[in-house]
This record gives structure tokens, sequence and C-alpha cells, in this order.
């Protein structure tokens, strides 16, 4: 059999429009994961979204990872050594299928964009929900880590580092105020 027979076969005869319509299917779904603009227009003429959108990266990727610390302020008003919390555990290689606990690190992170995004437009974080997510969830970890009862507040740092880049040194992006360790609840709930 040569080649033009081979190709006929599979156009022709019982099953073709199966197999062409998978192949079909199988180019335009490669097509549409190329980022130039003219390879959308499959996805945007696809009426029943039947060409899957599998991008593998995201468009503006992370290139940097934030590092969390925090210092504690105790009774005698003395103030602790800057202490990172240790967020990224060492990858398995089951990780590569299934990695249910990265979400936790992942969680940290957006929360962690949300806030930067808010200083970068001139807003004070402290009162937006990611800003009291990420203070409850250091406040957890000082708990969890040390004995918190002769803590009285807290201090906590996000610091941007290129990772496994060594040329680039880290920078500090914010630092927030001393925070009590045992916050006043809200005002409603007092009023009961």
């Amino acid at each position: 059999m040569n080649a033009t027979s081979l190709l006929k076969d599979a156009f022709t005869g019982p099953g073709s429009v199966t197999r062409i319509a998978g192949a079909t299917l199988l180019v335009t779904t490669l097509a549409a994961q190329h980022p130039h603009p003219a390879f959308e227009l499959a996805r945007e003429k696809d009426v029943f979204s039947l060409v899957p959108n599998w991008k593998f990266f995201a468009p503006n990727p992370a290139t940097h990872d934030f590092h969390y610390l925090y210092r504690t302020l105790d009774e005698d008003r003395q103030t602790s050594a800057w202490v990172e919390l240790d967020l990224i555990t060492n990858r398995k290689m089951i990780q590569a299928f299934w990695f249910s606990s990265r979400r936790r690190e992942k969680a940290v992170f957006d929360i962690c964009t949300a806030i930067l995004k808010s200083i970068q437009k001139g807003d004070d974080p402290t009162n937006s929900p990611p800003f009291r997510v990420l203070t409850e969830f250091i406040r957890k970890q000082i708990r969890d880590a040390s004995d918190a009862s002769d803590v009285r507040g807290f201090q906590f740092s996000v610091v941007r580092a290129p990772g496994h880049d060594d040329s680039e040194d880290p920078e500090v992006l914010y630092v927030s105020t001393y925070l009590p360790m045992k916050p006043a609840g809200p005002a409603f709930l007092g009023a009961a």
C-alpha cells in the first residue's frame, strides 16, 4: 500500500465521517491553544463549545515567590526576630498528578496578590476581606507555632523573591502595623 491509497481509505469508506470529524476536532483544538489572536477564530465560531481551551500556562505567569514573615510583641513589649512562614512543602512525584495540598499555598498567594493590588491603587488594605483573611491565617500560624499566651501582638511582612534566581535581591512589598493577638470582636456582637 502506498501513502495515497492510505489517505484515500482514511477519508472514504465506512467510518470516514467519524475519522474526518475527529481529525478536524483535533487540529482545531491544537490550533486554538496557540496564543496568537488569529487562532481564536475557531473558538469564536464554536457555538456548542466543542473546542476546549487547554492553555497550560497562565497568560502572565508568576515569576516571583511571596514570602511571609512575622514577628511578635510580648507582654513586656519585647519584639521577637522575624520568622518566615514555611508554606511551600517539598514536592513529591505524585504531586505532578494530584496536588490538593497546594490549595492553601495558592489561596494565600491569591490573597496577597489582591492586597498588593489594593495598595498599588492607593487604598488602605487593612479593612479589606483579603487583609482580614491573611491576618487571621498568620494569627493562627503564630498560635500553632509557639506559646501564644504571652504574645500581645504581631506584625507581618510580605517579601517578593525571585525564587531560584540569586541575581536579584528580595524586595519588601508590605509591612503591617502591629496587630493585636486577640482582636476585638465586631461591635454588633457586643450589644447582645
